[in-house]
């Protein structure tokens, strides 16, 4: 369904009632900015899966109406679906000097770089799309350069916040613009899509600027080797571990492929800064004594790949962690990581390790890059707004920043809180939710973008339960009699050598339906006969077991 020509469309095709695979979209009559373009990942049900992106459907069908993607910070969850978006829907790309640093280093991986239209923005930059312009303020995340974003379209303006925090110290001196937020804000904002990551929890945000204290604190009191694991795109926790390790007298050693990768980036556009002979390689480290080597490596939440993991089981072949080393988790575990995170934590107390870990509010080493409730009705206060769209959370997040909207005086009946794919429509002032356009989930498995579907995953789910059996016979092609088998194959399902009578018994059954479906010499319909044989070793197999392994009859003609 269409727009009206005079209405000012807002929807999310990923990014609410979820965590991860932000996207958002601002459409004036035939013009249409998306904002953001980011992946999450699976939970366990989806067997296979490597991630999880939105569904642009709508983008699609509309693709002479795209202007361009604006995204607002270099995180995963902003920025992880570009590659594979990209390759459905090629539109010009707008972001700050480090976020397309991080998005280019994607595109090359995927081969994509030479056709993208890739143009980078700062915070007083000024953009027009169409009927609608852009128009950006700074904020402060646990990533530098991140941006708002002030659409001045002709029915009114519209602010998306990006991710956000106000902090007052940022250990980059890239400050809040409060008050260019203040003055959008005085000059009317129509409607405002805020991110509710934190909204159930009161107060402020602590600064960034004491982990650094907390880091350098930690390094001071260590006796032999320092491993410390983050976030590699938190670039600002990157360069305290830096200047601790630098006013300890340690050597760096970097492990991890995205902590490379951000390194070289942020050191490349002058984000970073790394004293000069200060990083090592890992057979240098060995050779230096264990007090004069400090290690930043991922693994913060306990991915089995990740470098903290493998060298917590001993399986990183160049570096290892000995008994009186510290190791520092300086980052809290993403909600459903808990369990990795404590398995990597146990082996590195088996290593005899000093382990710093848990809750940053508790240890020090991590503070969050979203704002608390506070900081929320702050960014609400300076706004203004006339309507408003929490955004960027799950529902109990979206529903307590509702809440924290009324508090501040957004009246009840302007606040939508929508789900992927919901549409509010402005029209001459008055906002309205009476649509919806194709939303949801398209699969990443490998190479394939959204070719793993429902039947796929269900087969995938079945496999991984039940096992499978396979069937192979050889027929006459002339008189249909059996030339070789039935032979039968068990994955997952038992095992050969202790199931033998089993198998055998199926095996007769085998026999006597192919030869029941016998009629003199015609021949038996091959789909008829592949399904007498599964429905009745399926049912022969469930007494017998009470399992429903998947049945593969193949069936050989020569």
């Amino acid at each position: 369904m269409s727009t009206e020509k005079s209405a000012l469309s807002i929807f999310a095709l990923g990014g609410v009632h979820e965590i991860g695979k932000n996207m958002y979209v601002i459409q004036y009559a035939d013009d249409i900015v998306v904002i953001d373009c980011g992946s999450k990942f699976p939970d366990e049900s989806l067997l296979g899966i490597d991630l999880i992106i939105p569904d642009i459907t709508y983008l699609q069908e509309n693709q002479e109406k795209v202007r361009a993607l604006v995204v607002t910070h270099g995180h995963e969850d902003h920025i992880g679906g570009i590659p594979y978006i990209l390759k459905q829907l090629n539109m010009p790309i707008y972001a700050s000097k480090l976020t397309l640093g991080l998005i280019r280093g994607k595109l090359k991986e995927n081969g994509l770089l030479d056709q993208s239209k890739l143009n980078e923005i700062n915070s007083e930059s000024s953009i027009e799309l169409g009927a609608i312009k852009l128009g950006f303020f700074r904020t402060n995340h646990s990533i530098p350069d991140c941006l708002g974003v002030v659409f001045y379209t002709p029915e009114g303006t519209v602010v998306h916040t990006g991710d956000f925090k106000f902090d007052l110290t940022p250990v980059n001196n890239q400050y809040p613009d409060i008050h260019k937020m203040a003055s959008i804000g005085e000059n009317g904002v129509l409607a405002l899509l805020s991110e509710s990551t934190n909204a159930e929890r009161p107060g402020f945000t602590p600064s960034e600027r004491i982990v650094g204290d907390h880091i350098e604190e930690a390094f001071k009191k260590a006796q032999y080797k320092v491993f410390i694991s983050t976030f590699a795109s938190n670039v600002h926790r990157l360069q305290q571990v830096i200047d601790a390790a630098q006013k300890t007298n340690r050597k760096l050693l970097l492990l991890g492929r995205s902590m490379v990768n951000v390194v070289s980036i942020a050191v490349e556009i002058g984000q970073l800064n790394i004293p000069e002979g200060m990083l090592i390689e890992a057979k240098e480290a060995n050779d230096m004594a264990r007090d004069k080597v400090a290690v930043l490596c991922t693994g913060s939440q306990g991915e089995p790949m990740a470098a903290l993991s493998r060298l917590a089981n001993s399986s990183y072949r160049q570096v290892e962690i000995l008994p009186g080393d510290t190791v520092i988790f300086a980052a809290t575990p993403i909600p459903g990581n808990e369990r990795n995170v404590s398995t990597t934590v146990d082996n590195l107390f088996l290593l005899g390790a000093n382990v710093i870990y848990g809750s940053g509010s508790v240890t020090g080493m991590h503070v969050s890059g979203h704002g608390c409730q506070e900081e929320l009705k702050l960014m609400l206060t300076l706004m203004k707004p006339k309507y408003f769209i929490p955004i960027h959370g799950e529902y109990r997040m979206l529903f307590q920043h509702r809440l924290l909207a009324e508090a501040v005086g957004v009246e009840k009946d302007n606040i939508f809180i929508i789900k992927n794919g919901d549409v509010v429509d402005i029209s001459e002032q008055t906002a309205r939710q009476t649509r919806k356009i194709t939303a949801g989930n398209t699969l990443v498995d490998g190479w394939g973008i959204g070719d793993v579907g429902n039947v796929v995953l269900r087969d995938r789910k079945h496999l991984a339960e039940d096992g499978i059996l396979v069937v192979v016979v050889t027929l006459s092609k002339t008189d249909g009699k059996i030339l070789t088998g039935p032979d039968i194959i068990s994955r997952g399902f038992v095992y050969v050598r202790e199931s033998e009578a089993l198998l055998d018994n199926i095996n007769r059954l085998v026999l006597i339906t192919i030869e029941e479906l016998q009629t003199g010499s015609s021949l038996m319909k091959w789909t008829i006969l592949k399904h007498k044989i599964k429905e009745a070793i399926g049912k022969y197999v469930y007494a017998q077991t009470k399992r429903r392994p998947m049945i593969l009859p193949i069936v050989i003609e020569v």
